[in-house]
């Protein structure tokens, strides 16, 4: 799939162009031009993102991003950066009666990784420079982008993540935003912040707790437990399995599926955030207990986090 993906020649095997007319016919061909005025109406910009690699695909009207960080696969300002562009041009050229977007993707090119989370480098620093300020800066700046996610970007399309390795901290925090999740067995999920004496505080608390309830969305918080994709798809975090190496496929096949019951499916998610809504104010105040939190931590624990940082550079170059 290229960037401005759905070329307009889909010759198939086995198809008998003898019997085909010469020329297309009409709704055919404004079929065609239409996709191809689709395309050519995609911002530019939103194919220039630094660490996002954005495609857009006419025939199923999705948006299908890969992240690709240049350094460790978390979520450095310079990423949160470009989710942010990311969004506003999303919000900005699609949708009812610009272009159409039905499904929305979210992916990572990183080998086994879909995202380790926070920056543990710029915690380990500002905690050291006792800033909460730039803490809760950073806090806020996730919260920010999961809460848009979390709301569709308000437009009639389904957000979905695809995950095909590691989703852990924060990674694992912002897939709660989406949808829908599909997963390659062999996916892992997890929270590990209790390890160095922290808790996940960019989502986890108020989405688990009301897909979960409060009793199991501790045991995620505090157990500091791996959960496979399959264990995942049990508790109904993840919706969908695929073979290892097949997640993309899956991911179309969940699209073709999905498109007779799109519109329902859009409202019903609605409903549940209508029926168990999120205040940016809840968001806010857990941020706020986070950076509280990191500024008690200990000698000890932030030795554990530069060990966890440095295991996961490690895991990276090995990779």
């Amino acid at each position: 799939m290229d960037r401005l993906s759905g070329d307009l020649d889909h010759g198939n095997e086995g198809e008998r162009f003898d019997e085909a007319p010469a020329i297309p016919l009409k709704n055919e061909a404004d079929d065609l031009l239409a996709r191809s005025e689709q395309r050519l109406a995609v911002p530019q910009k939103l194919f220039n993102l630094a660490e996002l690699d954005v495609l857009y695909d006419a025939d199923h009207c999705a948006l299908w991003t890969f992240m690709h960080p240049s350094g460790r696969p978390t979520f450095t300002p310079s990423i949160l950066t470009d989710f942010e562009q990311w969004q506003d041009l999303i919000a900005g050229h699609f949708g009812p009666d610009q272009i159409p977007l039905r499904y929305l993707i979210l992916g990572s090119r990183a080998p086994g990784v879909f995202c380790f989370g926070g920056d543990l480098k710029l915690f380990h620093a500002l905690i050291l420079d006792r800033n909460r300020k730039g803490l809760v800066a950073y806090g806020r700046r996730c919260v920010e982008i999961l809460n848009r996610n979390y709301r569709s970007l308000d437009l009639p399309m389904l957000t979905v993540g695809l995950v095909q390795g590691q989703a852990l901290g924060g990674g694992f925090e912002a897939l709660l935003s989406f949808d829908f999740i599909v997963a390659e067995k062999g996916a892992t999920f997890g929270l590990p912040e209790i390890t160095f004496g922290l808790f996940p505080g960019m989502g986890a608390h108020p989405i688990l707790s009301r897909k979960l309830g409060t009793a199991v969305a501790d045991r995620l918080i505090l157990g500091n437990e791996t959960f496979t994709a399959e264990q995942m798809f049990d508790m109904g975090i993840v919706h969908r399995l695929a073979e290892p190496g097949e997640g993309i496929e899956a991911m179309r096949d969940f699209m073709a599926k999905s498109d007779r019951r799109h519109a329902g499916m859009v409202n019903a998610r609605k409903a549940m955030r209508v029926s168990a809504p999120i205040s940016m104010e809840e968001y806010y105040e857990i941020v706020d207990l986070w950076a509280d939190a990191a500024l008690q931590l200990r000698e000890h624990d932030l030795k554990l986090m530069q060990r966890l940082a440095s295991a996961q550079e490690r895991l990276i170059k090995a990779s």
